[in-house]
């Protein structure tokens, strides 16, 4: 009888935390479930990549991932302090040219043509819904911190995981927001969180939307998504994403495993000035959703990129590899391909289309 009860707690306290729990999100309003209905990547209830991306991870696959991380990756995380650039947000206003600032993992400060847009803005110690448990940031510090940012004409966000969608980030960041773009679904979350809903688009695969001169397009990645237990997975959409000016074009990977979606998303933008693809955080057992640095190297090819900047990496640790092998295998495969690839450190600005630009090894 005692066990019954404690069974019964325990899935009431379980069902509490996934029905009202902040982090974990919120629900689509009506008129987002009209079109998230309709479109043609919605199946059966829940959302689908383009080819079939099977995820079969059996209860041995992870059973031996929980061991391999109890027992810790060598080198998974950096030994020591690593050189992160402050922000300057005068410098960064003040400047005229389009530029790019990685802040570790694929949080990313943007001005293109003078538009300031902030991607997948993850400012927490943890890429975790709850505080001090799941994976820590590397770094103590940020090139800022959220006060410290400009204006943002728009955040854009890729899909829902918590690495990428961050609920007290967004909490900090929704007053000093004109609006937010974003994959169809993920503006239940926003809202739950205080966004008001004319201030978020969303968009479904290949729709276009214009901010403040330029044209955003939400396009293809090979990945799922989902926060809020089993019963979310698939319910909203991710992305990649296309910014273009009359100058300069942009593609922003999202999270990805490696497939046909690169080359016709070149064939429809391309070719781009600076790509930023995500390069880390990627297990054999993950292949059909992350890609390996050598496919990311590929995957710029395919979209017509030029510079490549490897994100998703060097904030925190999401897989069994090291911490650095992210970026000298992207390195490596660079040369043989002969990819122009930055290496810029944390809050480092690279100049989209200058000839120089941060090639440091810094990690080492």
């Amino acid at each position: 009888m005692k066990l019954l009860i404690l069974v019964v707690i325990s899935a009431i306290v379980i069902f509490l935390i996934l029905k009202y729990h902040p982090p974990l999100g919120g629900k689509s309003s009506a008129e987002s479930q009209s079109r998230i209905q309709a479109s043609p990547q919605f199946i059966n209830g829940k959302f689908h990549n383009q080819i079939p991306t099977p995820m079969d991870y059996s209860i041995k696959d992870t059973a031996d991932a929980l061991i391999k991380t109890i027992k810790g990756t060598p080198n998974s995380r950096p030994r020591e302090n690593f050189p992160i650039d402050s922000f300057d947000s005068n410098a960064f206003k003040e400047n005229k040219e389009d530029q790019v600032i990685w802040f570790g993992h694929s949080t990313l400060l943007l001005k293109v043509n003078g538009v300031k847009l902030l991607i997948d803005p993850v400012f927490s110690d943890y890429a975790s819904p709850v505080p001090f448990f799941g994976p820590k940031r590397y770094s103590d510090k940020l090139p800022a911190e959220i006060e410290d940012l400009p204006e943002i004409d728009a955040v854009i966000i890729s899909h829902d995981h918590y690495d990428h969608l961050d609920y007290g980030s967004i909490r900090k960041l929704k007053g000093n927001v004109k609006q937010f773009i974003v994959p169809l679904g993920v503006a239940g979350h926003l809202t739950k969180w205080g966004v008001e809903p004319e201030r978020i688009k969303e968009l479904d695969w290949w729709d276009e939307e214009a901010v403040e001169g330029l044209t955003l397009i939400s396009t293809p990645a090979r990945h799922f998504s989902g926060r809020g237990g089993i019963s979310s997975g698939g319910s909203t959409l991710w992305s990649s994403w296309v910014i273009v000016s009359d100058q300069t074009r942009v593609y922003y990977s999202g999270d990805s495993g490696y497939g046909p979606h690169f080359k016709e998303i070149g064939d429809q933008y391309g070719p781009f000035d600076i790509t930023l693809i995500e390069t880390g955080q990627y297990d054999e057992k993950w292949a059909n959703i992350h890609m390996t640095p050598e496919e990311s190297l590929q995957a710029n090819l395919d979209v017509g990129g030029g510079l490549m900047i490897p994100i998703h990496w060097g904030a925190f640790t999401l897989a069994l590899h090291t911490w650095t092998d992210p970026i000298e295998r992207a390195k490596s495969a660079a040369e043989q391909l002969n990819v122009a690839l930055a290496t810029p450190r944390i809050g480092e600005t690279v100049t989209i289309g200058a000839t120089k630009y941060p090639s440091a090894n810094w990690w080492k």
